[in-house]
């Protein structure tokens, strides 16, 4: 009798085919769970495959990734892929408890020991009403060139050692005081070294 069990229970669980490897050929990125076209290490071409993924994190991965598909009820026609990866883009030699996101056109974030979070791309852009940033000892922007294309204000004192030139608009505004170690020229005219007319005839000297 036990022996019939056995039987019976190894017909059984030999009809039912367990997750299997395959190569992703092809992404269907469209639908609300993504679709992928694979091929089997056996040759076998499997179609509409359902890509999981967990909630907040997607991804289309390219052909040529390999994954793991399980066949709901043992039946390849309907597979789920529960695990995608690609040696070729995949980021190596990360510390334990490293993270990272990457593609394969070698843009990455990854988030370091140290807590510290480096991020490699070309151009890195931010789509957003407010963006605030809360640095508690400095912020440095290593570049040629900044730019605001808006109003830029300063609530503390703004330092420079590269000159200053403004241009267009309404010109420059001081509320307060200006002071100049060197000769300042508005138009044309020199602060330090002008004269004006003597009220007597003949001109004054320049200013002490």
């Amino acid at each position: 009798m036990i022996n019939e069990i056995d039987k019976r229970i190894r017909r059984a669980m030999s009809s039912v085919r367990q997750a299997f490897r395959g190569v992703l050929t092809r992404v269907s990125s469209g639908p609300a769970v993504q679709l992928a076209q694979a091929d089997g290490l056996a040759g076998e071409r499997l179609q509409d495959n359902e890509l999981f993924q967990h909630y907040g994190l997607t991804s289309n991965p390219p052909p040529g990734t390999m994954a793991v598909i399980l066949p709901v009820g043992g039946k390849t026609a309907h597979g789920i892929v529960i695990a995608t990866e690609h040696g070729s883009y995949r980021l190596k030699s990360l510390a334990p408890g490293e993270v990272a996101l990457y593609t394969d056109e070698g843009a990455k974030i990854v988030l370091k020991r140290g807590r510290l979070i480096e991020t490699d791309c070309d151009v890195f852009k931010v789509n957003c009403q407010t963006w605030e940033v809360n640095a508690s000892a400095n912020a440095t922007f290593n570049t040629p060139a900044l730019t605001a294309s808006g109003v830029f204000n300063a609530q503390g004192q703004i330092n420079g050692s590269g000159g200053m030139a403004i241009s267009g608009g309404s010109g420059a505004h001081v509320d307060g005081t200006l002071t100049a170690t060197e000769d300042v020229v508005a138009g044309g005219k020199s602060g330090a070294h002008h004269t004006h007319p003597g009220d007597s005839g003949g001109v004054t000297g320049e200013p002490l």
